[in-house]
């Protein structure tokens, strides 16, 4: 039950923080109007909300292991909505990463580590 709650938390956030950043991108450098920022901003905003309430109590561990479903949930994100195409060493990075996040978050305690 606490796996599924880290990968649900961990994909609202992405969904958060990528959205918001995507909004913000359309304001600036698309030029689709500031509204969007304001929007952006309002989902920033949810992505560190959204980021504190994983379990762990570990702030530095919790980030770092979202830098890896950022970096996936970025791809992801590029391929649906903006029709990137990406190559084989994109897909590869992203498992990489996908790895890390999973080691960070559910590997074993060690005793005296924390």
């Amino acid at each position: 039950m606490i796996t599924a709650r880290i990968v649900i938390l961990f994909a609202l956030a992405a969904v958060a923080e990528i959205g918001g950043a995507w909004l913000i991108w359309q304001a600036v450098r698309e030029n689709r109007g500031w509204w969007l920022a304001l929007l952006g901003i309002l989902a920033l905003g949810a992505y560190g909300f959204i980021a504190a309430l994983q379990p762990d109590t570990n702030f530095g561990r919790v980030l770092a292991a979202y830098g890896g479903v950022f970096v996936a949930g970025s791809l992801a994100w590029g391929i649906v909505v903006d029709g990137f195409r990406p190559t084989v060493w994109d897909y590869i990075g992203s498992a990489v990463a996908l790895v890390g996040a999973g080691i960070i978050m559910l590997a074993p305690s060690t005793p005296g580590a924390e």
